[in-house]
């Protein structure tokens, strides 16, 4: 079970977050205040007292009480490789801001499999993000390395962020679109 969201939280001990959207580091303190106002693909979302959005890394989650809380990641599957398992991980990622999956939002421009010499693949993805200025481009590149890295028979991932053609809601599924009252 998830953490209540919008119930505050009191921080546990100082941890390092990333402000959302700008992509820098801030420090939360311990005895700050803060609101869960999402948990999802491993990390969470928090507005502080100062009403900043920062996101809290799943390894930091104990330093909001919330060990345990939030989804486990799972060790590298087995099996063959398929390229719709590699989709399917990264449906597992989420815009801080937006409860939707990068798959969903139209995020993921391109995402090609290359078998290598090993018999392991590379994995070339094109990505982008809702807006140019976004500073959240690093942080979901690696989610989305990491969670890709996990998918059997991928040896090699390559994360290119990407602003051609410039992301639109146009770019959502019929589903992401729903979700977020769009229709």
């Amino acid at each position: 079970m998830g953490p209540d969201l919008n119930t505050p939280i009191e921080i546990k001990r100082d941890c390092e977050v990333t402000m959302i959207p700008r992509g820098e580091m801030l420090t939360l303190w311990k005895g700050d205040s803060v609101v869960v106002t999402q948990a999802l693909g491993g990390s969470l979302t928090v507005r502080t007292d100062m009403g900043y959005l920062v996101r809290v890394d799943s390894l930091d989650a104990d330093a909001l009480g919330l060990e345990g809380a939030l989804e486990e990641e799972t060790p590298v599957e087995e099996g063959p490789f398929s390229l719709e398992k590699v989709i399917e991980k990264l449906k597992t990622v989420f815009d801080p801001e937006i409860p939707v999956n990068v798959v969903d939002l139209g995020l993921i421009y391109a995402c090609e499999a290359q078998p290598l010499a090993d018999g392991g693949h590379r994995v070339e993805i094109k990505m982008s993000m809702t807006a140019p200025g976004c500073g959240m481009g690093d942080v979901l590149k690696a989610d989305a390395c990491r969670k890709v890295q996990g998918v059997a028979g991928v040896t090699d991932v390559d994360i290119e962020i990407v602003w051609e053609p410039a992301w639109d809601d146009s770019r959502m599924s019929d589903a992401a679109k729903l979700q977020l009252g769009l229709f």
